[in-house]
């Protein structure tokens, strides 16, 4: 029978891993954690099996500056719960953020942060750096854009001191602030429905004020393209496209159809356009060609008293704010004492952790553009769908002005090396969005910790499926006990680790320490065992390189309940007949399975999978996928002397926590 060929996926040669960055106003919460770094750290370890763990670079931060930061500062120190800097709350944050990310076994060669140590110096230069070059190209304009001021405290008003409801047409965010929502749509301040100052609770006063911006809103055609040459030619999320693809639409603006009732000489008085008056919708939709002229005919629609929402389009993404915490922003044409706004700073802080990275282990810094430009490398960017238009649009945009890839250019996109995004949906906290506000306060990652173990959580986070759809992390140990109801669904999939497989693995133990003298059989690998193994490590690949996770801990399940199957019916009958060859070649065969499924879930339980190798007595090589197909005699020095480490009775390889084990 003709051997079935499988197309093996290509990894390249070298990779960067990034996880988003967290807020330096707090401690990690669970959903950073569970929504995101599980996923960036899983798919880096497998990266370092896979093509060398010289050739990964897995890098993330905390954002340190920006608004957010500003205000919980102040609200402390107002309050009386700080007296140190503001840098020194940052920093306090940074590192309760790395202890915990450090408890959940996250792999990070660098965790920095954008405001402190050498990787804020970087940092800093090259956010000067991507300034000039961005000037220098003609990429930037100045706007003199409304901005919230509040008469009542003598301020301008940062973007989350003013609080109001999203213009965007169809948006369910519950927060609007002064050119974002929590949903990430974008729209000029002016826009923002029933604004309120946090400071007064007043409705302020909007004054002009001139940042710089970047002309986000010429790349609308040019990022059309990409989505469209990505849907063809990569493995990027189909959702994650079509989310980018929403805001790349023409400027709209929607009135309600009772509106317009009754209205004269409105169509003489706007610029070009098109309508579009389905009956059936309560809008009708005004669709022009530039933004300029949607906003002119905003101008329009407030003389005549017309009430309207705009749609989802690109606008100027600013860079600048006059936020006195953050990044000073080169001087350019009589514009002092700006600093840059901390979204677009953020966007570009991987590239200068990855430059401090470098620069640690005695590399030229420079050396970064061989790792974010080479066509044998990559880079991956774990990010949460509220942050979609960031990466997806601002940041591809961004970087292609960097590039010199002129958004009139006919693009050959082959040969342009931008990130790849995978973006996450929602983690849930029973079954509704997080909120600090809720009845039960959703759990800090570090807080987790005392009724689970790190694998027990990464396991449970991966197959919960966020790259299909949103899910609810649904912890008992946080419910009223009369909303429990039968196993607690965290604990799952760890089981699969801290009973399927434990059972596994020490039975393989103490049978060889019973019945050959402490060392695994020399012999051949059953022909069916060795094919469902491989197919089980091809499934694997596939999956990883796809970045769907719960399908690899479908595989996982699938796998090791198999073998363990296998090994308890085999065994039975080898004991119950005296039958030492079928108990040396079920021994064999199980050892063969226990070698390939640590190495499959090292990059999940990597401190466990390395007690499993300590034990089985094997070098690091059983790591290394060049290998994946081998026996474990591979990996032992001299096969006829080798002896396994002796295991004591009822050792867990994989553990449970403390609190789970009944006396």
């Amino acid at each position: 029978m003709e051997e079935r060929k499988i197309q093996r996926p290509i990894f390249p040669k070298k990779a960067v891993i990034t996880a988003g960055m967290p807020y330096g106003n707090k401690e990690l919460h669970f959903g950073h954690v569970g929504g995101v770094f599980v996923h960036a750290d899983t798919f880096a370890r497998f990266l370092r099996d896979r093509i060398g763990e010289e050739n990964v670079i897995f890098v993330s931060g905390t954002d340190c500056y920006g608004s957010p930061i500003s205000a919980s500062y102040r609200k402390f120190v107002e309050e009386n719960q700080y007296e140190g800097t503001i840098e020194d709350y940052v920093r306090g944050n940074h590192e309760k953020q790395k202890e915990v990310l450090d408890k959940y076994e996250m792999s990070l060669n660098l965790y920095a942060a954008s405001a402190l140590g050498r990787a804020g110096e970087i940092h800093k230069k090259v956010s000067e750096e991507v300034f000039n070059k961005l000037y220098e190209g003609g990429y930037l304009v100045k706007l003199s854009s409304p901005q919230f001021y509040d008469p009542d405290f003598k301020v301008f008003l940062n973007g989350r001191q003013v609080v109001g409801k999203c213009p965007i047409e169809g948006c369910t965010s519950d927060n609007g602030y002064a050119d974002e929502c929590s949903l990430g749509h974008q729209y000029m301040p002016s826009e923002l429905i029933e604004p309120k100052s946090i400071l007064s609770g007043k409705t302020p006063e909007l004054r002009d004020v001139t940042n710089w911006y970047f002309k986000l809103d010429e790349y609308n055609q040019i990022l059309k393209e990409r989505v469209d040459y990505l849907r063809t030619n990569s493995n990027w999320r189909k959702y994650l496209l079509n989310t980018i693809e929403e805001f790349l639409k023409l400027p709209i603006i929607y009135v309600k159809r009772k509106q317009l009732e009754g209205v004269a000489d409105l169509e003489e008085k706007l610029p070009k356009h098109t309508i579009i008056d389905e009956p059936k919708k309560a809008s009708i939709s005004f669709i022009f060609e530039s933004l300029h002229d949607r906003d002119i005919a905003r101008d329009v629609f407030d003389k005549m008293g017309i009430r309207f929402r705009t749609g989802k389009t690109l606008v100027p993404f600013r860079l600048s704010g006059n936020v006195e915490w953050g990044i000073k922003v080169p001087e350019k044409e009589n514009l002092k004492d700006l600093t840059f706004w901390v979204w677009p700073e953020s966007l570009w802080a991987p590239i200068s952790f990855t430059k401090a990275y470098l620069e640690s282990i005695g590399k030229d810094s420079e050396e970064w553009k061989e790792w974010w430009h080479s066509k044998d490398a990559k880079v991956y960017q774990f990010i949460g769908e509220d942050n979609i238009y960031f990466y997806g649009i601002a940041e591809m945009a961004l970087f292609m002005a960097l590039l010199g890839v002129d958004n009139e250019d006919k693009v050959n996109w082959e040969n342009i090396h931008l990130p790849d995004l995978i973006a996450n949906n929602h983690l849930l906290f029973m079954d509704k969005k997080a909120s600090s506000s809720s009845a039960i306060k959703p759990p800090m990652a570090g807080e987790l910790l005392q009724y689970y173990t790190s694998e027990q959580l990464r396991m449970h986070f991966l197959s919960l499926g966020l790259s299909k759809k949103s899910a609810s992390f649904m912890p008992q140990v946080f419910m009223r006990e009369e909303e429990k109801q039968g196993p607690d669904t965290v604990l799952k999939e760890g089981n699969l680790l801290t009973n399927v497989l434990n059972r596994l693995v020490r039975s393989c133990f103490y049978t060889a320490q019973k019945y050959f003298d402490g060392a695994i059989p020399v012999g051949e690998i059953s022909r069916n065992i060795i094919e469902e193994s491989k197919e089980a490590i091809l499934t694997y690949e596939r999956h990883m390189y796809n970045h769907e996770f719960h399908s690899v801990t479908y595989v996982l399940d699938s796998y090791i309940r198999n073998m363990n199957k296998y090994w308890t019916n085999n065994m039975k009958l080898a004991e119950t007949n005296e039958d030492n060859t079928l108990r040396k070649q079920v021994l064999i065969d199980a050892f063969h399975a226990v070698r390939t499924a640590i190495t499959l879930i090292h990059p999940i339980a990597p401190s466990s999978c390395e007690r499993v190798r300590e034990y089985l007595s094997v070098n690091e090589k059983i790591w290394n996928w060049d290998y994946i197909f081998e026996p474990i005699y591979t990996f032992i020095e001299n096969p006829l002397t080798h002896k396994l480490k002796y295991l004591a009775p009822r050792v867990d390889f994989f553990e449970k926590h403390q609190g789970q084990i009944s006396n």
